[in-house]
């Protein structure tokens, strides 16, 4: 079972001897690339294995993961004496380079150096970001020689999660689906002292600056049901406080306007944010982390996809509606909303196609292996 902040007990016998793994991540200017691959390390060392995370700031963990967990330990990459130590210590089995954040060279000289005979063989993967685009399946799985540097002679592979069977699929740990049946809402929410009245429908928003936001809050407004929207902490939090300033409704904790109520969160652990999206009737999120979440979670959702200056995002977002089958409500909401044009936003469903469509996209993804189950065979050589 899960510990109270998400961190997965480790199993008491194994069959197969714990390899060592070091997972390399950069924080870019969100927590997805973190919140990815902490959960990667938790769920591997749930299975035994023995987990070093690389990371250059570990700053959200504090919120995210604040009691750590057993089998994993958080290295600074930035701290010359962490990389002296790990130079000196026998090399991981597994070296994983996380959405190509480049591990310090004497990182990477010292996995490739001599291997004792009759060992398991090293691995050294590039995990790269999540996409539904068709190129993801033809590049899964490949290898890419090294032919300079201190790695020169080694072989990464790329892993490509995904939506398909043909991908490396997307984390899920053990009995999240139980988990999500047995989850008391009324309880989680009395917990976090969120006010619910009956018949409230309850949507939560985890988001960057969305165009279209002024419109969704006044469309929550106007509406004839009434509607709590659960804003957690960060970009989203100063986007709807931006919005309200100057009205007489905002005030430091809740506001609102018309049938809109709203409660401000604190920042939530991985397991916490997991019963956010169980909770809401709709979730909107964004990045990556949280789009695999909201789709294990089974309710409605809406991606923020994050934006790039070329637009490929718009290609990559086109993708995944593809993917999802989205209805044309429902992806014409997605367009607006990611202020791909100027239509307006389509009214929100939390019963009819759009639910019908997450519950359909989560049953075919049930059906495929889990991320971390794919890796442990690529790493032994069994895919």
């Amino acid at each position: 079972m899960p510990g109270r902040h998400g961190c997965l007990a480790p199993p008491k016998t194994g069959t197969l001897a714990p390899m060592q793994w070091d997972i390399f991540c950069r924080v870019i200017d969100n927590h997805g690339d973190l919140g990815v691959c902490w959960r990667l390390a938790t769920q591997l060392a749930a299975l035994g294995e023995r987990v070093r995370l690389w990371i250059d700031d570990a700053t959200a963990l504090h919120w995210m993961a604040p009691t750590g967990c057993e089998g994993v330990s958080v290295v600074d990459w930035l701290e010359p004496d962490a990389i002296r130590q790990a130079v000196a210590a026998p090399p991981p089995d597994v070296l994983i380079e996380a959405f190509g954040c480049e591990p310090a060279p004497e990182l990477i000289a010292r996995f490739a150096g001599p291997q004792a005979p009759g060992g398991p063989r090293r691995a050294w993967i590039n995990l790269e970001y999540l996409s539904a685009e068709p190129y993801v399946e033809r590049l899964h799985g490949l290898p890419s020689p090294v032919f300079k540097g201190p790695g020169t002679g080694l072989t990464k592979r790329f892993f490509y999660p995904g939506f398909t069977p043909a991908t490396g699929g997307l984390l899920r740990e053990p009995g999240l689906l139980e988990r999500r049946a047995r989850f008391d809402r009324a309880q989680w929410l009395a917990s976090q002292q969120i006010p619910w009245r009956n018949g409230e429908r309850l949507v939560s928003l985890f988001c960057y600056e969305p165009p279209a936001l002024a419109a969704l809050l006044e469309q929550l407004a106007a509406a004839s049901q009434p509607t709590r929207l659960l804003v957690t902490s960060g970009r989203a939090a100063h986007a709807v406080r931006a919005f309200f300033s100057g009205r007489e409704q905002a005030d430091q904790g809740l506001s609102g306007l018309g049938a809109l109520s709203i409660s401000y969160l604190p920042y939530l652990t991985q397991t916490d944010f997991d019963h956010l999206l169980w909770a809401c009737d709709l979730n909107f999120v964004r990045g990556e982390d949280s789009l695999v979440r909201g789709l294990w979670a089974g309710a409605p959702l809406v991606w923020q996809i994050y934006p790039q200056d070329d637009d490929a995002h718009h290609v990559k977002l086109g993708a995944w509606l593809d993917w999802l089958g989205a209805p044309p409500s429902l992806r014409q909401f997605h367009h607006a909303w990611n202020g791909f044009d100027s239509s307006p936003l389509p009214p929100l469903e939390t019963q009819g196609p759009w639910h019908d469509t997450v519950r359909a996209a989560r049953e075919r993804l049930y059906a495929q292996e889990d991320l971390v189950t794919q890796l442990r065979h690529l790493v032994a050589g069994k895919s």
